[in-house]
């Protein structure tokens, strides 16, 4: 299951980041996705979704959003 399908104010477990960008890698990580790490989506919105990862909100956009796997 992806970040797209999450159930609103649900904590779920990262399992793994489905992208071949390295950047894209070092930048998840510098804000604490990683696998292992837990998630919780705050809203979905039309063009990806708002997340809270440790104290942190994010807006992540569709695509992110399908990469990260939960």
């Amino acid at each position: 299951m992806t970040l797209r399908d999450a159930i609103e104010g649900t904590e779920y477990i990262i399992k793994q980041i489905e992208t071949d960008d390295e950047e894209l890698d070092s930048f998840l990580f510098s804000l604490g996705c990683y696998s292992g790490e837990t998630i919780t989506v705050v809203s979905h919105l039309k063009g990806g979704c708002v997340v809270s990862i440790k104290d942190g909100r994010y807006n992540i956009d569709k695509q992110l959003a399908e990469a990260i796997i939960i």
